[in-house]
């Protein structure tokens, strides 16, 4: 993981530099995460492409800003978070009424992904930062662009909301 988050941090420096083709790497390697990052926060495929289209634009221009190469996922995350929230807020005026999340099934018993599908946006969002995107608590913190603190809070609530879901389906079972 070490040489993968250096390897991230030398394309990002090449291309805040104008180098396209680490350029294209970085959206090669990133446009998939990023895509499903802004699904789980928006639950809608075409809102989360556009997101992302947005959320690259803005990468681009802002890019050669970048001050630490290594922040780079980090960055691009919480410019994916932010377009993603900017979105849920359009949803919300143009609904006049917040709209719960549809309710994931619980299809396989006991799988932690179905668990986890359950959670709030954010909790599971935070979850699969830290957890699968194995992000520092920093670095979720920067991408989602909450307080650290926040960032365990979420976290401590989802587990607790996983064990719960998991739990439930362990009782069953018996």
């Amino acid at each position: 993981m070490q040489k993968d988050k250096a390897y991230i941090a030398y394309l990002a420096g090449r291309a805040r530099l104008g180098d396209r083709t680490a350029f294209e790497k970085l959206v090669q390697h990133f446009g998939p995460r990023l895509f499903a990052h802004a699904y789980r926060l928006l639950g809608h495929h075409e809102e989360a492409r556009d997101a992302v289209q947005e959320a690259w634009v803005e990468i681009t221009r802002g890019l050669p800003k970048l001050r630490e190469d290594r922040a780079f996922m980090a960055w691009a995350y919480r410019i994916t978070s932010r377009r993603c929230a900017r979105q849920i807020d359009r949803n919300v005026k143009a609904r006049a009424v917040e709209v719960d999340p549809p309710e994931a099934t619980f299809e396989e018993a006991g799988s932690v992904r179905a668990a986890i599908e359950r959670l709030k946006p954010v909790q599971a969002a935070t979850i699969r930062l830290f957890y699968l995107e194995e992000m520092s608590l920093r670095e979720v913190a920067l991408a989602m662009d909450v307080p650290t603190g926040t960032v365990k809070s979420r976290l401590a609530a989802a587990r607790n909301e996983l064990k719960t879901h998991l739990k439930g389906y362990e009782d069953a079972k018996y």
